[in-house]
């Protein structure tokens, strides 16, 4: 038996244990288990935390363009605007600095099918109808239109109007009549812009501003991605009824009228097949409006996309394969935008129909 220096209690030692014999009960305090107080590094949630941000921030910045059109093709109202509001400059500088290409290159590590080479084939242009009607899609002008022979010291003037995908298309074919030596073009494009929200871009003010200082001969327009949604009222004209069609194929003819006002031959780009499957179902009726309202103007042609930027059976494909067999990225990874190989595809298709349609004698 020993006693405690601290508190004067006894208790017992081995050697008291040992001498108990085996029958004696015995209690030792060494083996009781007494909690003990943590006292280590504090939880590392901040860290977590910063990890996390961190990680959002990359696919933010990654993902905008996508989450861009997402918006853009949402319901009208607050929640679409904000989100446009907020996404929109984040997009514009992941497409300026190129990172949807990063996108691309992880979908082809991970093997997802969508965006591998082969899923399309042709890119010679052609230009059938969308799948909704059968009407030509390139019209001949009336012999009464007479053909332009432009020149060095008589230059084509051109100007090229649109949204997102008309800029993709604009960036390539602005510099390829640049390179003809007798055009003259100007781009005109703004994101996020259509014809059903003059609210938020008015398109008829900016070109009734455009025509005066351009004075352009022809207008090529693209534009449609973002105008697969309903009409502000009030009431609200949803999208996709009888009124909602009629409304708009008001605002297309009368946006030819004024394209066209000043003597200019307009030519109309429709947009391409889309990946996501809802989206395309919408540029397929908002491209049927388009053409049905050029065939009806006289110095109107409608240029379908299709095919040119689709597969042959007018399908999304990110890629397609030259008569050489070289692959060409033609869309972005976000399954809407043209990338700049399908944008140099299909400058090339309108400066073909420049020559075969519009009777625009330009150099080769």
């Amino acid at each position: 038996m020993a006693t405690d220096d601290d508190t004067g209690r006894a208790f017992d030692t081995t050697a008291d244990r040992r001498a108990a014999g085996p029958d004696t009960p015995t209690h030792d305090v060494s083996e009781v288990s007494v909690p003990r107080r943590v006292t280590g590094r504090p939880a590392d949630w901040r860290r977590a935390l910063w990890i996390s941000l961190l990680a959002f921030c990359v696919w933010l910045a990654l993902d905008a363009p996508t989450l861009q059109h997402n918006a853009q093709v949402s319901p009208v109202g607050t929640r679409r605007t904000v989100s446009l509001d907020l996404v929109g400059p984040i997009a514009a500088v992941s497409r300026g600095l190129g990172l949807g290409h990063v996108v691309s290159g992880l979908n082809d590590l991970l093997g997802r099918q969508g965006n591998r080479p082969g899923n399309g084939t042709a890119v010679v242009p052609k230009r059938p109808a969308s799948p909704e009607t059968t009407t030509p899609t390139t019209l001949p002008l009336p012999t009464a239109i007479s053909p332009i022979r432009p020149s060095v010291h008589s230059q084509l003037r051109v100007l090229v109007l649109g949204d997102s995908l008309g800029i993709d298309l604009g960036n390539a074919l602005v510099p390829d009549l640049l390179g003809t030596g007798v055009v003259h073009a100007t781009l005109d494009g703004q994101v996020s812009t259509g014809l059903t929200r003059p609210d938020y871009f008015d398109w008829p003010t900016e070109l009734a501003t455009d025509l005066p200082v351009d004075n352009p001969q022809l207008v090529i327009i693209m534009m449609g991605a973002n105008d697969g949604q309903d009409f502000l009222g009030p009431p609200d004209v949803p999208y996709g009824t009888p009124q909602w069609r009629s409304m708009y194929a008001t605002r297309v003819s009368d946006f030819m009228d004024e394209a066209a006002s000043n003597g200019a031959q307009v030519l109309w780009v429709g947009m391409p097949p889309m990946q996501n499957p809802v989206l395309s179902a919408k540029m397929s009726t908002i491209n049927s409006i388009d053409e049905a309202q050029a065939a009806k103007h006289e110095r109107v042609t409608f240029l379908s996309s299709w095919t040119i930027l689709g597969t042959a059976q007018g399908q999304f494909t990110p890629y397609l394969t030259t008569p050489d067999g070289e692959s060409v990225n033609v869309r972005e990874p976000d399954g809407t935008h043209i990338a700049p190989g399908g944008a140099e595809i299909l400058s090339q298709a309108v400066i073909a129909a420049f020559r075969d349609g519009l009777h625009i004698d330009l150099p080769k």
